[in-house]
């Protein structure tokens, strides 16, 4: 059983990142947000026992919060997000993995036992779904690549998760949710997270 997780991360570049965010908080302080939500998702995938691929939206980082002793490091090829991914699926499975999950680096809710959970249901699914408080969804397993998943969605919009589950529906094939998280992508998420979870440790300190 070859397992990989793949981490879809952007560049921490001002300006690029957070963008809904830093149109209230400013780049800086988004930029900031950023980087303690890319510690988190660092910290958490540390411990998998799986393959573990980080790919960038721009260009490898050598030195930084992903340990090249424990992540490979690829680049994003695409043009819009659904591309991109389906471009990571399609070359990792074709290097012979046979169960995949991707990962983004939104969701301070999200959890070593969680990706650990959506491996182990993919025993059992043809894939597992974690969805995302905003309608989209913050996880996504498969254990055969099916590209009909990543084509013709309204990416970034409230709709992802509902037009994703259509496309399941219509494979016939069985896939399974996994709990239903908050990713941070605009002042009131950062203000829930701050109230939710100022004195909680095992969630990133977000200023």
């Amino acid at each position: 059983m070859k397992q990989a997780l793949i981490i879809f991360a952007k560049n921490p570049i001002a300006g690029k990142v957070k963008t809904r965010l830093a149109a209230t908080i400013g780049n800086e302080n988004a930029l900031s947000v950023y980087r303690q939500l890319l510690l988190h998702t660092a910290e958490i995938a540390s411990q998998l026992a799986v393959d573990k691929y980080v790919f960038y939206s721009d260009h490898i980082q050598q030195e930084d919060v992903w340990d090249n002793q424990l992540f490979s490091k690829e680049t994003q090829r695409g043009n819009d997000l659904g591309e991109r991914m389906m471009q990571a699926f399609a070359s990792l499975f074709d290097n012979g993995y046979n169960r995949i999950v991707i990962i983004g680096t939104d969701c301070p809710e999200l959890s070593t036992e969680i990706i650990i959970d959506a491996f182990q249901l993919l025993e059992v699914y043809d894939f597992a779904i974690g969805p995302a408080h905003d309608g989209g969804y913050y996880l996504l397993g498969m254990k055969q690549f099916q590209a009909s998943l990543f084509e013709n969605i309204n990416w970034s919009t409230h709709t992802v998760l509902a037009e994703t589950r259509v496309k399941c529906e219509a494979l016939q094939m069985d896939y399974t949710l996994l709990s239903t998280l908050r990713d941070i992508d605009r002042e009131e998420d950062l203000k829930y997270f701050k109230n939710q979870y100022h004195d909680q440790h095992h969630h990133p300190d977000i200023q």
